[in-house]
Protein backbone atom coordinates (compact mmCIF):
# COMPACT_ATOMS: atom_id res chain seq x y z
CA UNK A 1 0.00 0.00 0.00
CA UNK A 2 1.08 3.27 -0.46
CA UNK A 3 2.02 5.46 2.62
CA UNK A 4 -1.16 7.54 3.17
CA UNK A 5 0.99 10.53 4.95
CA UNK A 6 1.96 11.52 1.31
CA UNK A 7 -0.96 10.95 -0.54
CA UNK A 8 -2.39 13.58 2.13
CA UNK A 9 0.56 15.97 0.72
CA UNK A 10 -0.76 15.86 -2.61
CA UNK A 11 -4.31 17.67 -1.62
CA UNK A 12 -1.60 20.25 -0.03
CA UNK A 13 0.48 21.71 -3.16
CA UNK A 14 2.33 24.69 -2.83
CA UNK A 15 0.48 27.70 -3.32
CA UNK A 16 4.10 29.32 -4.65
CA UNK A 17 4.70 26.34 -7.23
CA UNK A 18 0.76 26.48 -8.18
CA UNK A 19 1.07 30.12 -9.15
CA UNK A 20 4.31 30.26 -10.89
CA UNK A 21 2.87 27.15 -12.84
CA UNK A 22 0.29 29.66 -13.70
CA UNK A 23 2.33 32.24 -14.70
CA UNK A 24 4.10 30.23 -16.65
CA UNK A 25 1.27 28.90 -18.74
CA UNK A 26 -0.39 32.60 -18.95
CA UNK A 27 2.95 33.64 -20.56
CA UNK A 28 2.27 31.04 -23.57
CA UNK A 29 -1.10 33.02 -23.72
CA UNK A 30 -0.07 36.64 -23.85
CA UNK A 31 4.21 36.54 -24.01
CA UNK A 32 5.69 35.96 -20.34
CA UNK A 33 6.70 39.61 -20.79
CA UNK A 34 3.37 40.05 -20.09
CA UNK A 35 2.97 38.17 -16.87
CA UNK A 36 4.15 40.50 -13.64
CA UNK A 37 5.56 37.18 -12.59
CA UNK A 38 6.23 37.97 -8.77
CA UNK A 39 5.77 34.64 -7.45
CA UNK A 40 9.14 32.41 -7.06
CA UNK A 41 12.17 32.92 -5.54
CA UNK A 42 14.57 31.83 -8.64
CA UNK A 43 17.56 34.22 -8.89
CA UNK A 44 17.47 36.48 -11.92
CA UNK A 45 20.94 37.83 -12.35
CA UNK A 46 23.92 35.53 -14.11
CA UNK A 47 25.91 33.06 -11.60
CA UNK A 48 28.92 34.86 -11.06
CA UNK A 49 31.30 34.56 -14.17
CA UNK A 50 34.47 32.67 -12.32
CA UNK A 51 32.10 29.62 -11.55
CA UNK A 52 31.81 28.89 -14.83
CA UNK A 53 35.26 29.17 -15.82
CA UNK A 54 36.14 27.57 -12.71
CA UNK A 55 33.80 24.49 -14.26
CA UNK A 56 35.70 24.92 -17.58
CA UNK A 57 39.23 24.78 -16.07
CA UNK A 58 38.46 21.68 -13.61
CA UNK A 59 36.56 19.66 -16.43
CA UNK A 60 39.47 20.43 -18.93
CA UNK A 61 42.43 19.67 -16.49
CA UNK A 62 41.99 17.14 -14.08
CA UNK A 63 41.20 13.24 -14.36
CA UNK A 64 37.62 12.38 -14.95
CA UNK A 65 37.37 9.56 -12.57
CA UNK A 66 38.20 12.34 -9.94
CA UNK A 67 36.16 14.87 -11.37
CA UNK A 68 32.89 12.48 -11.70
CA UNK A 69 33.82 10.27 -8.90
CA UNK A 70 31.79 10.29 -5.71
CA UNK A 71 32.83 12.62 -2.96
CA UNK A 72 33.26 11.67 0.64
CA UNK A 73 30.43 11.20 2.39
CA UNK A 74 31.36 14.47 4.23
CA UNK A 75 32.32 16.17 1.22
CA UNK A 76 35.70 16.83 -0.57
CA UNK A 77 38.36 17.45 2.36
CA UNK A 78 39.51 20.49 0.60
CA UNK A 79 36.43 21.88 -0.19
CA UNK A 80 35.09 21.64 3.45
CA UNK A 81 38.97 23.21 4.56
CA UNK A 82 38.65 26.00 2.23
CA UNK A 83 34.87 26.93 3.04
CA UNK A 84 36.02 27.00 6.82
CA UNK A 85 39.16 28.82 6.34
CA UNK A 86 36.58 31.48 4.51
CA UNK A 87 34.19 32.14 6.93
CA UNK A 88 36.51 32.20 9.70
CA UNK A 89 37.93 35.05 7.11
CA UNK A 90 34.65 36.90 6.82
CA UNK A 91 33.01 36.30 10.08
CA UNK A 92 36.11 35.87 13.08
CA UNK A 93 34.96 32.44 13.69
CA UNK A 94 37.59 29.59 14.28
CA UNK A 95 35.46 26.06 12.21
CA UNK A 96 38.30 23.12 11.51
CA UNK A 97 37.48 20.85 8.42
CA UNK A 98 35.83 18.79 10.80
CA UNK A 99 33.02 21.37 11.12
CA UNK A 100 31.62 21.55 7.21
CA UNK A 101 29.31 19.49 6.01
CA UNK A 102 28.68 19.91 2.64
CA UNK A 103 25.32 19.52 1.46
CA UNK A 104 22.51 19.61 -1.47
CA UNK A 105 22.08 23.22 -0.68
CA UNK A 106 20.24 24.57 2.51
CA UNK A 107 17.22 22.31 1.76
CA UNK A 108 19.64 19.33 2.73
CA UNK A 109 21.50 21.75 5.30
CA UNK A 110 18.59 21.93 7.05
CA UNK A 111 17.39 17.57 6.56
CA UNK A 112 20.38 16.74 8.56
CA UNK A 113 20.46 19.27 10.95
CA UNK A 114 17.35 18.84 12.23
CA UNK A 115 17.84 14.89 12.91
CA UNK A 116 20.75 15.54 14.38
CA UNK A 117 19.49 17.59 17.41
CA UNK A 118 15.57 16.22 17.75
CA UNK A 119 14.10 13.28 18.11
CA UNK A 120 10.03 12.31 17.44
CA UNK A 121 7.87 14.22 19.15
CA UNK A 122 10.59 17.36 20.19
CA UNK A 123 9.54 20.71 19.55
CA UNK A 124 11.25 22.95 16.85
CA UNK A 125 10.17 26.77 17.05
CA UNK A 126 10.21 28.83 14.38
CA UNK A 127 9.02 32.86 14.26
CA UNK A 128 6.32 33.71 11.47
CA UNK A 129 6.47 34.86 8.85
CA UNK A 130 8.57 32.08 7.70
CA UNK A 131 9.15 29.76 4.90
CA UNK A 132 6.59 26.98 4.12
CA UNK A 133 8.38 24.15 3.53
CA UNK A 134 9.55 24.34 6.95
CA UNK A 135 6.70 22.27 8.22
CA UNK A 136 7.58 18.79 6.02
CA UNK A 137 11.44 19.53 6.67
CA UNK A 138 10.25 19.55 10.67
CA UNK A 139 7.55 17.23 10.54
CA UNK A 140 8.98 14.47 8.42
CA UNK A 141 11.77 13.96 10.89
CA UNK A 142 9.18 13.30 13.95
CA UNK A 143 9.43 16.54 15.24
CA UNK A 144 6.84 18.41 15.82
CA UNK A 145 7.12 22.11 13.89
CA UNK A 146 5.06 24.92 16.53
CA UNK A 147 5.09 28.78 15.08
CA UNK A 148 5.40 31.53 17.08
CA UNK A 149 3.39 34.76 16.27
CA UNK A 150 4.62 37.21 13.61
CA UNK A 151 5.69 41.06 15.51
CA UNK A 152 4.33 42.63 12.55
CA UNK A 153 5.20 45.60 13.66
CA UNK A 154 9.18 45.25 11.84
CA UNK A 155 8.93 41.79 11.94
CA UNK A 156 11.60 41.08 14.61
CA UNK A 157 11.12 38.26 16.67
CA UNK A 158 8.20 38.22 19.42
CA UNK A 159 10.04 37.72 22.12
CA UNK A 160 6.36 37.81 24.35
CA UNK A 161 5.17 35.09 22.36
CA UNK A 162 8.38 33.06 22.34
CA UNK A 163 9.10 32.89 25.52
CA UNK A 164 5.30 31.87 26.42
CA UNK A 165 6.00 28.91 23.70
CA UNK A 166 9.09 27.89 25.05
CA UNK A 167 9.04 24.46 27.61
CA UNK A 168 11.13 21.29 27.82
CA UNK A 169 9.84 19.86 24.79
CA UNK A 170 11.69 22.39 22.60
CA UNK A 171 14.75 20.93 21.75
CA UNK A 172 15.39 23.49 18.42
CA UNK A 173 14.94 26.79 17.54
CA UNK A 174 14.88 27.39 13.54
CA UNK A 175 15.30 31.23 12.11
CA UNK A 176 16.06 32.46 8.59
CA UNK A 177 17.84 36.14 8.42
CA UNK A 178 17.48 37.92 6.18
CA UNK A 179 13.96 36.42 6.08
CA UNK A 180 12.11 34.62 3.08
CA UNK A 181 9.07 35.98 3.04
CA UNK A 182 9.51 39.51 5.01
CA UNK A 183 13.27 40.69 4.43
CA UNK A 184 14.21 42.25 6.80
CA UNK A 185 17.56 40.73 8.56
CA UNK A 186 17.19 39.67 12.60
CA UNK A 187 19.28 42.89 14.50
CA UNK A 188 22.24 42.19 16.68
CA UNK A 189 19.98 43.53 19.54
CA UNK A 190 17.13 40.80 18.46
CA UNK A 191 20.16 37.68 18.32
CA UNK A 192 21.64 39.07 21.62
CA UNK A 193 18.28 38.79 23.13
CA UNK A 194 17.56 35.31 21.65
CA UNK A 195 20.79 34.15 22.43
CA UNK A 196 20.29 35.01 26.57
CA UNK A 197 16.94 33.48 26.28
CA UNK A 198 18.15 30.37 25.05
CA UNK A 199 21.26 29.94 27.44
CA UNK A 200 18.67 30.53 30.40
CA UNK A 201 16.13 27.58 29.21
CA UNK A 202 19.03 25.50 28.28
CA UNK A 203 20.06 25.67 32.15
CA UNK A 204 16.60 25.51 33.01
CA UNK A 205 15.46 22.50 31.40
CA UNK A 206 19.23 21.07 31.99
CA UNK A 207 19.23 20.33 28.07
CA UNK A 208 20.92 21.39 24.67
CA UNK A 209 18.41 23.70 22.50
CA UNK A 210 20.01 23.97 19.39
CA UNK A 211 19.68 26.98 17.19
CA UNK A 212 19.67 26.39 13.52
CA UNK A 213 20.30 29.08 11.58
CA UNK A 214 18.88 29.07 7.69
CA UNK A 215 21.06 31.53 5.94
CA UNK A 216 20.80 31.02 2.26
CA UNK A 217 20.10 34.58 1.85
CA UNK A 218 23.25 35.79 3.94
CA UNK A 219 24.58 37.92 0.88
CA UNK A 220 22.08 39.74 -0.36
CA UNK A 221 21.64 42.83 1.91
CA UNK A 222 20.89 46.38 1.49
CA UNK A 223 22.90 49.45 2.51
CA UNK A 224 23.50 49.95 6.19
CA UNK A 225 21.45 46.46 6.94
CA UNK A 226 22.71 45.04 10.53
CA UNK A 227 23.23 41.26 9.55
CA UNK A 228 25.20 39.90 12.50
CA UNK A 229 26.88 35.92 11.90
CA UNK A 230 24.38 34.57 14.29
CA UNK A 231 27.00 31.60 15.38
CA UNK A 232 29.65 34.59 16.61
CA UNK A 233 26.22 35.17 19.48
CA UNK A 234 25.21 31.55 20.74
CA UNK A 235 27.61 28.35 20.73
CA UNK A 236 24.82 25.67 19.78
CA UNK A 237 24.27 26.75 16.28
CA UNK A 238 24.19 25.12 13.51
CA UNK A 239 24.24 27.39 10.04
CA UNK A 240 23.14 26.00 7.37
CA UNK A 241 24.24 27.58 4.17
CA UNK A 242 22.94 27.69 0.09
CA UNK A 243 25.22 28.86 -3.02
CA UNK A 244 22.05 29.23 -4.81
CA UNK A 245 21.23 32.92 -4.32
CA UNK A 246 24.94 34.49 -4.18
CA UNK A 247 26.02 32.71 -6.71
CA UNK A 248 22.28 32.45 -8.38
CA UNK A 249 23.02 28.73 -8.67
CA UNK A 250 19.70 27.39 -7.45
CA UNK A 251 20.07 24.00 -10.04
CA UNK A 252 23.17 22.91 -8.72
CA UNK A 253 21.99 22.25 -5.31
CA UNK A 254 24.84 23.12 -2.97
CA UNK A 255 25.47 24.25 0.42
CA UNK A 256 26.71 23.34 3.38
CA UNK A 257 26.10 22.96 7.58
CA UNK A 258 28.87 24.69 9.59
CA UNK A 259 28.89 23.82 13.27
CA UNK A 260 29.58 26.08 15.81
CA UNK A 261 33.10 24.95 17.25
CA UNK A 262 31.74 25.61 21.12
CA UNK A 263 28.42 23.67 20.38
CA UNK A 264 27.78 20.14 22.28
CA UNK A 265 29.71 16.91 20.44
CA UNK A 266 31.15 19.61 18.21
CA UNK A 267 33.95 17.17 17.14
CA UNK A 268 31.77 14.44 15.86
CA UNK A 269 28.06 15.96 14.61
CA UNK A 270 29.85 15.87 10.89
CA UNK A 271 30.11 12.33 11.65
CA UNK A 272 26.73 12.05 12.47
CA UNK A 273 25.40 14.18 9.71
CA UNK A 274 27.14 11.36 7.34
CA UNK A 275 25.39 8.61 9.01
CA UNK A 276 21.96 10.38 8.85
CA UNK A 277 23.11 10.85 4.74
CA UNK A 278 23.28 6.56 4.68
CA UNK A 279 19.21 6.88 5.45
CA UNK A 280 17.53 9.79 3.82
CA UNK A 281 19.99 9.16 0.15
CA UNK A 282 21.02 13.00 1.08
CA UNK A 283 24.62 11.99 0.38
CA UNK A 284 27.56 13.19 -1.91
CA UNK A 285 26.73 16.22 -3.74
CA UNK A 286 28.22 16.64 -6.64
CA UNK A 287 31.98 16.23 -7.08
CA UNK A 288 32.50 19.06 -10.08
CA UNK A 289 30.02 21.09 -8.06
CA UNK A 290 32.20 20.99 -4.62
CA UNK A 291 35.49 21.67 -6.71
CA UNK A 292 33.91 25.14 -8.39
CA UNK A 293 32.26 26.01 -5.50
CA UNK A 294 36.04 26.22 -3.87
CA UNK A 295 37.21 28.43 -5.97
CA UNK A 296 34.68 31.05 -5.89
CA UNK A 297 34.25 31.35 -1.80
CA UNK A 298 34.84 35.01 -1.98
CA UNK A 299 32.74 35.70 -5.14
CA UNK A 300 28.97 36.64 -5.84
CA UNK A 301 26.85 37.34 -9.07
CA UNK A 302 26.05 41.36 -9.32
CA UNK A 303 23.77 41.28 -6.82
CA UNK A 304 22.77 45.22 -6.80
CA UNK A 305 19.55 44.67 -9.07
CA UNK A 306 17.85 43.32 -6.10
CA UNK A 307 18.01 46.88 -3.91
CA UNK A 308 17.22 48.74 -7.27
CA UNK A 309 14.46 46.60 -7.26
CA UNK A 310 13.00 46.68 -3.78
CA UNK A 311 13.29 50.43 -3.62
CA UNK A 312 11.10 50.86 -6.84
CA UNK A 313 8.34 48.47 -5.52
CA UNK A 314 8.97 49.91 -1.70
CA UNK A 315 8.60 53.49 -2.75
CA UNK A 316 5.41 52.41 -5.55
CA UNK A 317 3.45 50.79 -2.39
CA UNK A 318 4.16 53.72 0.04
CA UNK A 319 2.63 56.11 -2.86
CA UNK A 320 -0.24 53.45 -3.37
CA UNK A 321 -1.03 53.59 0.60
CA UNK A 322 0.27 50.02 1.55
CA UNK A 323 1.26 49.00 4.88
CA UNK A 324 5.07 47.29 4.29
CA UNK A 325 7.96 47.26 6.91
CA UNK A 326 11.41 47.87 4.50
CA UNK A 327 13.19 45.16 3.50
CA UNK A 328 16.98 45.17 4.79
CA UNK A 329 18.21 42.03 2.38
CA UNK A 330 16.73 39.20 0.03
CA UNK A 331 14.29 39.96 -2.92
CA UNK A 332 11.10 39.48 -0.76
CA UNK A 333 8.78 42.45 0.07
CA UNK A 334 5.36 41.64 2.53
CA UNK A 335 3.32 44.35 2.26
CA UNK A 336 0.02 44.42 4.53
CA UNK A 337 -2.83 43.42 1.51
CA UNK A 338 -6.05 46.23 0.84
CA UNK A 339 -8.57 43.52 2.21
CA UNK A 340 -8.51 41.15 5.35
CA UNK A 341 -8.66 38.10 2.83
CA UNK A 342 -4.47 38.42 1.46
CA UNK A 343 -6.40 35.20 -0.83
CA UNK A 344 -9.08 37.37 -2.47
CA UNK A 345 -6.74 40.18 -3.15
CA UNK A 346 -4.67 38.10 -4.80
CA UNK A 347 -6.95 36.70 -7.05
CA UNK A 348 -8.46 40.05 -8.17
CA UNK A 349 -4.29 40.89 -8.71
CA UNK A 350 -4.28 37.59 -11.12
CA UNK A 351 -7.03 39.78 -13.19
CA UNK A 352 -4.04 42.13 -14.28
CA UNK A 353 -1.37 39.39 -14.68
CA UNK A 354 0.05 40.23 -11.25
CA UNK A 355 0.84 36.97 -9.93
CA UNK A 356 1.58 37.80 -5.94
CA UNK A 357 1.34 35.06 -3.25
CA UNK A 358 -0.81 35.78 -0.43
CA UNK A 359 0.32 35.25 2.75
CA UNK A 360 -1.97 32.18 4.40
CA UNK A 361 1.39 29.70 3.91
CA UNK A 362 3.57 31.41 5.74
CA UNK A 363 2.19 32.33 8.82
CA UNK A 364 0.79 35.97 8.89
CA UNK A 365 -2.74 36.41 6.94
CA UNK A 366 -3.45 39.58 5.66
CA UNK A 367 0.23 39.93 3.78
CA UNK A 368 1.30 38.73 0.21
CA UNK A 369 5.00 38.49 -1.04
CA UNK A 370 6.57 40.01 -4.06
CA UNK A 371 9.39 38.24 -4.97
CA UNK A 372 10.90 40.45 -7.38
CA UNK A 373 14.21 38.85 -8.29
CA UNK A 374 12.76 39.62 -12.09
CA UNK A 375 14.41 42.59 -14.41
CA UNK A 376 14.29 46.08 -13.35
CA UNK A 377 12.70 46.62 -16.42
CA UNK A 378 9.93 44.23 -16.29
CA UNK A 379 9.81 45.61 -12.40
CA UNK A 380 8.96 49.66 -13.57
CA UNK A 381 6.52 47.90 -16.16
CA UNK A 382 4.80 46.41 -13.51
CA UNK A 383 4.56 49.54 -11.30
CA UNK A 384 1.72 51.23 -13.80
CA UNK A 385 -0.31 47.80 -13.43
CA UNK A 386 -0.15 47.81 -9.56
CA UNK A 387 -1.36 51.33 -10.04
CA UNK A 388 -4.09 49.90 -11.94
CA UNK A 389 -4.80 47.49 -10.28
CA UNK A 390 -5.28 49.52 -6.70
CA UNK A 391 -7.08 52.22 -7.97
CA UNK A 392 -9.72 49.63 -9.98
CA UNK A 393 -10.43 47.48 -7.29
CA UNK A 394 -10.15 49.60 -3.90
CA UNK A 395 -10.56 52.91 -5.12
Amino acid sequence: MINQEYKKLLKGKSIIRELSEYATKRGKEIGYENVFDYSLGNPSVPCAKEFNEAIINIVSNNDSTYVHGYSPSLGITSVREAVAKSLNERFNMDYQTKHIFMTSGAAGALAHALRAVTKPNDEVLTFAPFFPEYHQYVNQTGAVLKIVPANTKDFQINFEAFENMLNKNVTAVLINTPNNPSGIVYSTKTIKKLAEILEKKQKEYNHDIFLISDEPYREILFKNADSPYISKFYNNTLSCYSFSKSLSLPGERIGYVAVNPRCTDSEILTTIFGQISRGIGHNCPASLIQLAIKEVLYKTSDLSVYEENMNLIYNKLLELGFEVVKPNGTFYIFPKALEEDANAFCMKAKKYDLILVPSDNFGCPGYFRMAYCISKEKVLRSLDVLEKFVKTEYR
